[in-house]
């Protein structure tokens, strides 16, 4: 397959081409394309595939076809008709068609680890062998559903069936899908290899290697070592202070891009003096946004317009920033009645790196205009049921690492951060305002039918977010890479976080 071909990575010179070689971070929680809801997602964008492929900003098309090789939607948005390509075949050699889509999607919005982004479908049928229509409650992107990392993989109808019966069918490491490759083998913690799928039906996307052998490899200094001394060709994860430094010592290039990871801290505004919009504001102009980007991402990321991430609908760059203005911090503060200051709590992941980093710049701003910060590191699990436990004795500031779960942040960010709830998930500011919620309701009405209509209404939603400062917005973090020169590699798509597609890679030229 790749004879003549040069040798990849830092390997030894004559090294089996046929191989490429990879240490991940990417733990395996399930094996299950359906339950799946964490970073298996790079394993499993490469052996499935869902009906589109949601393409990076600044693309010329917004989608990819996948399984489906066209699509349309009706006027009002209630009707979406997918048609599904010939000559695909699952994994196990049954050929697929519009009832194993059909059924796909049934199981997704049945069990699927994001069975959620399926509320807006009533009903799906298969009229023909190629043809799905599914028919919506009401108007929602269902090209945006199902182009999801999560929820909208296609399945082999035999497989659903088998672990319909058995919930561990998959955990050994079978696989069921139509993707470029099959998993050959998988050791829990240490190791996932991939093959090469003879019968993929898309020769462009073609793997260019048999194997992906991938070591399991959660320290990035681990990474970092394996990679700069020839063990793999690839590191999906590395320090980022170190980045230059392993990008010059292997003589290549550092790649950035939009990522859709984004960090915002919660304000508690179920009590004083966090439940005063000028107190919030005033701690909004406090922040080092700058020094927060480069000492917690090492420079790598950009100042956030609120809680949509850079890249992702509906960000846009006309909603507001704060700026670090001690001067206007301590006159709002004065004007509220706080000009002595007070006492505050913060709580932030102990695992998160970035956040460690991170904190005590806050920690240090806050106190320059008279607030002083208790910062508490707890381990994610820990802080989440604190927070969620009672308002009344939850922490004042909660520092969160968010990505939507598929391209639509308004539906998932701008909902699930800040909509109101009588039992809130993830609204953890506890911010209710009703003007709020009937923006992000209505636009997300329109985002199947007008979609420039419900970027507006986002946008005015946004602008509202920031004006009364339910939390602190930070900043949009960058996916940064370092290229081996010996590679030729796609760029990174924001859309797809954990999928690493290792189709696109190929020995350089």
């Amino acid at each position: 397959m790749l004879s003549g071909c040069t040798a990849a990575g830092g390997g030894a010179e004559g090294q089996d081409t046929s191989v490429l070689t990879v240490a991940a971070s990417a733990a395996v929680t399930t094996w299950d394309p359906v339950r799946s809801f964490s970073t298996e997602a790079l394993y499993l964008g490469n052996v499935y595939e869902p009906l589109l492929w949601k393409n990076a900003e600044g693309a010329d098309e917004p989608f990819t076809p996948g399984i489906a090789e066209a699509w349309e939607t009706s006027e009002d948005g209630l009707t979406w008709t997918f048609t599904i390509r010939e000559g695909a075949t699952f994994h196990d050699g049954e050929p697929v068609d519009a009832e194993a889509v059909k059924a796909s999607i049934e199981a997704a919005k049945d069990h699927a680890g994001a069975s959620f982004i399926w509320a807006p479908l009533e009903s799906i049928e298969a009229p023909d062998a190629t043809t799905v229509v599914m028919h919506l409650a009401y108007s929602a992107p269902m090209d945006l559903v199902a182009a999801s990392t999560y929820g909208a993989w296609i399945v082999s109808p035999k497989a659903l069936a088998a672990s319909a019966s058995d919930d561990q069918y998959f955990e050994a490491g079978i696989d069921a899908g139509t993707g470029p490759f099959t998993v050959k083998s998988y050791t829990p913690g240490e190791k996932v290899v991939l093959e090469a799928y003879d019968d993929y039906w898309n020769e462009e996307s073609a793997p260019h290697y048999d194997i992906v052998d991938i070591a399991i490899t959660p320290d990035a200094v681990t990474a970092q070592q394996m990679l700069t001394s020839g063990e793999v060709d690839l590191a999906t994860n590395l320090p980022l202070e170190n980045i230059d430094t392993v990008a010059s010592d292997l003589g290549s290039e550092v790649r950035t891009a939009n990522s859709p990871f984004n960090f915002l801290a919660y304000f508690n505004t179920t009590r004083p003096p966090l439940d005063d919009p000028k107190v919030r504001q005033a701690l909004s102009y406090a922040v080092p946004y700058e020094d927060i980007i480069e000492v917690g991402g090492a420079g790598y990321g950009t100042q956030s317009h609120g809680p949509v991430p850079k890249g992702i609908f509906p960000y846009s760059e006309d909603v507001p920033q704060y700026s670090q203005d001690l001067d206007e911090a301590k006159a709002l503060l004065a004007e509220a009645g706080h000009a002595d200051g007070f006492d505050l709590t913060l709580t932030y992941a102990s695992e998160n790196s970035a956040e460690a980093r991170f904190v005590p710049l806050i920690k240090d701003a806050f106190a320059k205009i008279g607030v002083t910060l208790d910062v508490r590191a707890e381990l994610f699990n820990q802080q989440w049921e604190n927070a969620k436990a009672d308002p009344a004795t939850a922490q004042d500031i909660f520092v969160v690492y968010y990505w939507p779960t598929y391209s639509d942040a308004g539906a998932d960010n701008l909902y699930s951060l800040f909509h109101s709830s009588d039992a809130p998930f993830f609204n953890l500011s506890y911010w209710n305002n009703a003007e709020y919620d009937a923006l992000v309701d209505e636009a997300g009405t329109l985002t199947g039918s007008d979609r420039e209509a419900a970027q507006a209404k986002y946008e005015e939603a946004m602008r509202l977010l920031v004006d009364q400062a339910p939390g602190i917005f930070l900043y949009d973090a960058q996916a940064v890479s370092v290229a081996p020169t010996a590679l030729e590699i796609a760029d990174f798509n924001e859309n797809y976080p954990f999928t690493t597609f290792f189709a696109p890679i190929r020995p350089a030229s």
